[in-house]
């Protein structure tokens, strides 16, 4: 580590100070992450990350470089299936790019998200619950398709993979739900993956099976409330259901497993050398857009990659500008865009697995104000 990696990171907000030290890793704290102020009375705080691609623009090619060094940690495991799970909303898409990266290396691998989407027709596989975020419940379907629903039931490497671990209390959650509900009794050893790990090894200490944990940067955080700071009111964003509006993307993503990318989203868009493009994902739906944005960029556009989010978070720090919207599965929550209202584009792609209708007009209203062009890319 440089000595720029060594250094302390601390930020007081309005709510309270934050001090993390870093232990351990190959990236400055400041490379990956800002602070932010969550509308969330359990947590008053947020790491927004710098690379995920979803509370702040990126670069598709910053975000690939992410998926490698991960996946570069990665220790021998191809002694059987290997099941990944994505984490929704926030790490789907990062959950999504490691798996992209390790599946050439394996022979037998399988994606899954967990969702907060239910699947018609779908056999859900277990439930568990992420007990400090904004939406606590999770479901976790089995594939159709036989080969990976083989795969994810005879799996003997499990790998977890989300945006930040604290605690270590979301993936103990999601082992015994796999375990106990679920009945995968062949997981010998896991293997969780996050760009940033709080946890100090609690997953370790608290697991039966072998564990071995992958991050960017390890480290430990400390946070001071200022007693005088109002409780933060959060919108009702806790909402695990079928909405008014139907899903018509295919779910070769991870919703219902993945053995390789699809990568047949707006396949007839083209970007001119040069053009500025922002190219938005929506909800869990961040895969197959990123890897869009992935191909204009290797057309020659500069293109930047983002997420809408049901995340609530007070604009200021980390959070330079937000767009607030309901959502488009028809659940009528409130939605957002972080970080993208105060830029300039050239054309803004936002896709969706709803119908283009289902978008709310506010959403484009806004959208309209940042670039001449907006174009809704439906996935069918």
């Amino acid at each position: 580590m440089t000595s720029n990696q060594h250094q302390p990171y601390l930020r007081t907000l309005s709510c309270g100070t934050l001090r993390v030290m870093p232990t351990g890793g190959n990236a400055a704290l400041d490379e990956l992450f800002d602070v932010a102020e969550r509308r969330n009375p359990k947590r008053a705080f947020l790491f927004v990350s710098k690379v995920l691609g979803r509370h702040i623009p990126v670069k598709p090619a910053t975000m690939r470089t992410i998926y490698q060094q991960l996946a570069a940690q990665f220790p021998a495991c191809d002694t059987g299936p290997v099941l990944f799970i994505g984490m929704a909303e926030t790490a789907v898409g990062l959950g999504a790019g490691v798996f992209d990266e390790m599946r050439h290396h394996l022979s037998e691998s399988v994606y899954l998200t967990s969702t907060r989407h239910p699947v018609a027709g779908g056999k859900l596989l277990c439930e568990f619950k992420e007990n400090h975020s904004h939406a606590t419940d999770h479901l976790i379907y089995l594939p159709h398709d036989a080969e990976l629903r083989r795969r994810v039931l005879e799996a003997k490497t499990l790998v977890l993979i989300d945006d930040e671990a604290t605690t270590g209390n979301t993936f103990i959650n999601l082992l015994q739900a796999l375990q106990q509900e679920a009945g995968l009794r062949h997981i010998a050893q896991v293997i969780t993956v996050t760009l940033t790990d709080w946890s100090g090894g609690a997953l370790t200490r608290r697991c039966p099976l072998p564990v071995q944990d992958i991050s960017l940067v390890q480290g430990d955080w400390h946070w001071e409330p200022n007693p005088k700071a109002p409780i933060p009111v959060m919108p009702e964003v806790n909402v695990t259901a079928t909405g008014s509006v139907p899903i018509i993307g295919k779910q070769s993503w991870g919703r219902l497993g993945m053995a390789a990318p699809a990568a047949d989203l707006g396949n007839g868009i083209q970007a001119s050398p040069g053009e500025k493009l922002l190219v938005l994902g929506s909800s869990e739906f961040v895969w197959e857009p990123f890897l869009l944005a992935e191909r204009l960029e290797k057309q020659g556009a500069d293109v930047k990659y983002s997420s809408t989010t049901r995340s609530p978070i007070a604009t200021g720090f980390a959070i330079q500008s937000a767009i607030a919207f309901t959502d488009n599965y028809g659940l009528g929550i409130p939605n957002f865009v972080y970080n993208v209202a105060h830029q300039r584009f050239d054309r803004v792609l936002l896709c969706t697995e709803t119908p283009a209708e289902s978008v709310d007009p506010i959403l484009i209203e806004a959208l309209q104000h940042i670039a001449p062009r907006v174009e809704v890319i439906t996935y069918e």
